[in-house]
């Protein structure tokens, strides 16, 4: 397994693999690397020849008063992980060499980037696309693999794809869950163990949602209404959202014809957390 931080690095490798015929897929991260990440590897490693991670804290996805800063960094772990893993190359840059001085070109997928998230971390989809952009000109594969996790991410990136023409196909890594039905985030090590206890409604009420739906219910306030009301019992937690999202487009609906996405937002303690799940397929 290689170490690159510098992009012109990258490129040359990558397109030494490419003249020789190689499949380069790529998972990108931030690093901190749990089980849901090796699960997006693990994946690539099926599509492609060589894999290469990424691993980098994108300083233009964070707002105003959010943890850049304190974000969980371990980069000697996480290598030694990717590495069991069969990892071929890693990339890791520094701020400056993805944004020199002068920088100032960003990418802005627009209807996908509206409300969920994108209503509470304003500029947040602007800074992802912006450097999954770049990492996508840097590392120039095939394929990459995006977890289920961040559903809106997720579509932002296909949507940028598909606009944008990269030949690159994007493949989905479903979302993995603790023991306890957490889903894996870097940021639930901020959780002490009562806000942890808490935060294990946010899966229990999908899954309230999820059974109303399987059991024959298609109205949209309905299944939200299974979902809030749990989650309403429970103190110490501040819903942001929960909404029922079109699962291909992010559009509203009102009632659930077809593959469907609820998804939700909150804040337990001072760390906010996601989650959703897929409905109708």
């Amino acid at each position: 397994m290689k170490k690159i931080q510098k992009i012109s690095e990258m490129q040359e490798i990558s397109d030494g693999l490419r003249r020789r015929g190689k499949r380069i897929g790529l998972v990108p991260t931030m690093g901190y690397l749990h089980e849901a990440h090796l699960s997006l590897v693990r994946k690539a490693k099926e599509f492609s020849d060589m894999v290469v991670v990424s691993i980098f804290v994108n300083p233009t996805q964070f707002g105003p008063g959010e943890d850049f800063e304190r974000y969980p960094r371990d980069e000697a772990g996480d290598s030694s992980k990717l590495e069991k893993e069969g990892v071929d190359f890693i990339f890791i840059p520094e701020a400056s060499e993805m944004y020199p001085p002068g920088y100032q070109t960003y990418v802005e997928v627009e209807e996908v980037s509206k409300g969920l998230c994108g209503d509470f971390r304003p500029g947040h989809f602007r800074g992802v696309a912006t450097v999954v952009a770049k990492l996508f000109n840097i590392v120039k594969p095939d394929v990459a693999i995006f977890g289920e996790k961040d559903y809106q991410q997720l579509l932002v990136i296909k949507k940028m794809v598909e606009d944008l023409n990269f030949d690159i196909k994007i493949i989905p890594g479903v979302l993995i869950r603790d023991e306890d039905g957490m889903a894996m985030s870097s940021r639930n090590t901020y959780l002490s163990p009562e806000e942890r206890q808490r935060a294990l409604i946010l899966h229990r009420s999908l899954l309230e949602g999820k059974n109303l739906f399987q059991s024959g219910e298609r109205e949209a306030s309905a299944l939200l209404k299974a979902v809030r009301e749990p989650i309403r019992s429970v103190g110490g937690l501040t819903l942001q959202y929960i909404e029922i999202r079109d699962a291909e487009t992010l559009e509203k609906i009102e009632n659930v014809d077809k593959t469907a996405v609820i998804a939700l937002a909150a804040i337990v303690g001072s760390v906010r957390l996601i989650d959703n799940v897929i409905i109708g397929r």
